[in-house]
């Protein structure tokens, strides 16, 4: 039976909105003892419990003896965190695996965006599936069911995180009196953080009229294409798992290889991330890029949305280290990848040169990677989502049984101790 007798979870930082808050609570009901530290107004207007809420005010140099005088006034087991790369998360992590405590971290999905990602000890380039083989996880799903869960057609995740994203930084820029000490681990203001939100949520209805033009004329335009997929340049996963310094340097690198390698007849779809909201000037590089070249009529730039129109006719997909590559890797597409990836097995991801990608791609190992995604799906991938209702309600259904387990999602599976893992249905 799972139970928290004997638990104490201490949360740190989370995705903006209501989740760390609701899975607490769910902790508590199976016994355990529940706890969160707030830097900012943002994070304490999500947790409305005050008894359980502990403010860190002081200056950053101060958070390692902070956190650990803490770890040993509530006598913490576990601590719960989103996102292991961020400062303070990274030094809770050095100082709770030298106490050996249980560390739980949340990511987005790596199978996004149907699914958010449960791990111990670290996610993305300090996850365990980065030295994992393909042959380990085959061995691992040799008694595992081969009915894999399938996506909604519908999530609806993403306007609820611009939402919460711009609710967060309001409360932080403006009710922040309390959190004098607060830095963003990110290089912009708190102001320049809510702008841009606030600016990403006005201007949706525009953006998707917009990719619908661009996406049709790329659908009905004929011609045989390449599909960039582009990354947030202030994302860990691209700050801290990729070889570039920001995108800047991946653009020119796939200009070069697409002269270079490409047909003449070929064109260049450069799909901006989701989230993407003008911080870095993508747009206007690319734009550069394309006349510096003079191949203004091959270059095409499409704003977030769902990717599956453009991967239907796409001919290959390259970027830095974005896990909707693994989109194209389902539907057999061959892949290129520049940066550090939990997906970037030999199996089914190029190793070709750019040019020489560009040119004639080597398609993956399809078999190869539906094993793994369905180890991931056995593992590590819960379906749900942190932002939407309906999302949290449907992960709140297995996560909790998760953390309380005694092995890690990965070693569950190999030992033969990991619960039934639920369909993905639309909760409604």
């Amino acid at each position: 039976m799972l139970t928290g007798k004997d638990r104490n979870f201490l949360f740190l930082q989370g995705p903006h909105g209501p989740f760390f808050w609701q899975l607490g609570k769910m902790l508590r009901a199976a016994g355990a003892t529940v706890c969160r530290v707030g830097f900012n107004r943002g994070d304490e207007a999500f947790w409305p419990e005050k008894c359980s809420y502990v403010p860190f005010n002081q200056d950053q140099t101060e958070w390692a003896t902070h956190y650990s005088d803490l770890l040993t006034e509530k006598s913490v087991t576990d601590i719960v965190l989103y996102g292991d790369t961020r400062p303070v998360h990274a030094q809770a992590i050095d100082i709770a695996k030298s106490r050996n405590l249980t560390v739980h971290v949340f990511e987005e999905g790596y199978l996004r965006p149907y699914w958010v990602t449960y791990e111990r000890d670290g996610s993305n380039g300090h996850s365990r599936l980065m030295d994992m083989s393909i042959t380990h996880m085959q061995d691992a799903l040799a008694d595992a069911e081969q009915d894999l869960p399938e996506a909604p057609a519908v999530w609806g995740d993403m306007r609820h995180h611009v939402f919460y994203g711009a609710l967060y930084h309001w409360f932080v820029m403006f009710l922040n009196q309390r959190y004098t000490n607060f830095r963003p681990h990110r290089a912009q203001t708190v102001a320049q953080e809510f702008r841009l939100y606030l600016r990403r949520l006005l201007l949706m209805p525009a953006h998707a009229a917009e990719r619908m033009v661009a996406t049709a004329r790329i659908k009905y335009g004929g011609f045989p294409y390449h599909l960039v997929l582009l990354q947030l340049e202030h994302d860990s996963s691209f700050q801290m798992h990729s070889p570039f310094d920001s995108m800047t340097e991946f653009l020119e690198l796939v200009f070069d290889g697409f002269i270079t390698g490409a047909a003449p007849h070929h064109h260049l779809v450069f799909k901006a991330h989701p989230l993407e909201d003008g911080r870095a000037p993508i747009r206007r590089k690319i734009n550069e890029l394309a006349k510096k070249h003079n191949i203004e009529n091959r270059i095409h730039y499409v704003r977030g949305g769902k990717l599956a129109e453009l991967l239907n006719h796409a001919r290959s997909v390259v970027t830095v280290n974005s896990t909707a590559a693994q989109q194209a890797l389902w539907r057999g597409l061959p892949t290129k990848l520049f940066g550090r990836a939990v997906f970037a097995k030999p199996e089914f991801v190029s190793t070709q040169t750019l040019p020489s990608f560009f040119s004639q791609p080597t398609r993956p190992d399809s078999r190869a990677y539906r094993d793994y995604r369905h180890y991931l799906l056995e593992t590590s991938q819960v379906p749900g989502g942190f932002y939407s209702s309906r999302g949290r309600r449907q992960l709140m259904r297995q996560v909790a049984d998760m953390m309380l387990a005694r092995h890690d999602p990965y070693d569950a599976l190999s030992k033969g101790t990991a619960a039934p893992r639920q369909q993905l249905h639309i909760v409604k």
